[in-house]
């Protein structure tokens, strides 16, 4: 199974973070890509800088028959599309797509790593793969879901909504 996360915290020319998600997911299916499950919305404050708008996040598994290169690069397409522009790290975006785990690959290089080097310490990646599978297992740690999110600090287990709306596939 594949995993991906999805954040958006700025408006877009697509509406604001609830439709910059949406869209993300249909250009996902205008690539063939098929979405088996996905998460509802859960809202985080901005890291490390709180005063930047509210993260909004979704975690899905999806279906993809070619490579993990080949979907890191549609993924990109796809950023730029949305009008993602590159700035400084954990600056505000309106889209952010990160491959979570790739069919429980582990890769290494200057393009990619899987699966997403700090996926384990992330509450917006933990909680929504926690609702959609909870059987999942860090493909290098070894350990479920459930033993990482009882591994984050209790101000990252508290500082994480689960909104009551979901994006219908």
């Amino acid at each position: 199974m594949i995993y991906l996360s999805i954040g958006s915290n700025l408006n877009s020319i697509f509406g604001d973070r609830f439709q910059n998600i949406k869209k993300t997911l249909e250009f996902l299916r205008i690539e063939k890509i098929k979405i088996k499950k996905i998460s509802n919305f859960y809202e985080t404050p901005s890291y490390p800088n709180n005063n930047f708008p509210k993260f909004l996040n979704v975690g899905l598994t999806l279906e993809y028959k070619n490579n993990n290169l080949s979907l890191f690069k549609i993924i990109k397409q796809i950023e730029k599309k949305l009008g993602r522009i590159k700035t400084k790290k954990n600056d505000p975006r309106v889209i952010d797509i990160d491959i979570i785990d790739f069919k429980g690959e582990i890769k290494n290089t200057r393009e990619l790593i899987l699966p997403h080097p700090r996926c384990h310490l992330r509450n917006f990646v933990l909680y929504p793969i926690l609702e959609i599978d909870p059987n999942w297992l860090h493909p290098i740690l070894k350990k479920n879901v459930q033993y990482l999110i009882n591994n984050l600090s209790q101000k990252s287990r508290i500082e994480i909504t689960r909104l009551q709306k979901n994006v219908n596939i």
